[in-house]
């Protein structure tokens, strides 16, 4: 009687397979500063919700700085967010980025900067540099304007 483990049966016979296709390269936007990334998030998230609940959004970009797409990671409440770091990178890898913009969003319309903002992004920063991709900025957008944490030194 041969009696096998079923995690060497499973094991044995797991296979991953990638795929990846890039849009057209002259179809790609292309991000040259925080505006540009503000006015590509607003041209596809829902605007309704800016006042709503607290949203997290990666940006994911090429080396040239070209837009590869745009993820809403995480829908909090009116008083946060809890954002993954594994997810981010996940989004990220899966989009075989180089480098990443992240924003989120103010439902009070505040554009301060919190401690959790500042301490968040040095977090995500240290963790891209470990997979060679480039945190550029983090956006805090509220309904009436944006702040760029790479504007304000804060990155």
């Amino acid at each position: 009687m041969n009696l096998e483990l079923p995690s060497i049966n499973l094991l044995g016979s797991s296979e991953i397979e990638l795929h990846y296709k890039r849009p057209l390269f002259n179809t790609m936007v292309s991000i040259t500063c925080a505006e540009d990334a503000d006015k590509a998030l607003r041209s596809c998230i829902n605007l309704n919700q800016l006042d709503l609940k607290e949203c997290f959004w990666v940006l994911t970009l090429t080396t040239a700085n070209r837009l590869i797409g745009i993820s809403e990671s995480t829908v909090g409440n009116t008083g946060g967010v809890i954002v993954s770091t594994k997810e981010i990178l996940q989004i990220a890898l899966k989009a075989n980025a180089s480098r990443i913009i992240v924003a989120h969003s103010h439902p009070s319309g505040n554009l301060k900067i919190s401690d959790s903002d500042k301490t968040y992004t040095d977090k995500l920063k240290k963790a891209c540099k470990l997979l060679d991709i480039e945190l550029l900025d983090h956006l805090i957008l509220t309904s009436e304007s944006f702040l760029s944490l790479a504007y304000e030194k804060a990155l």
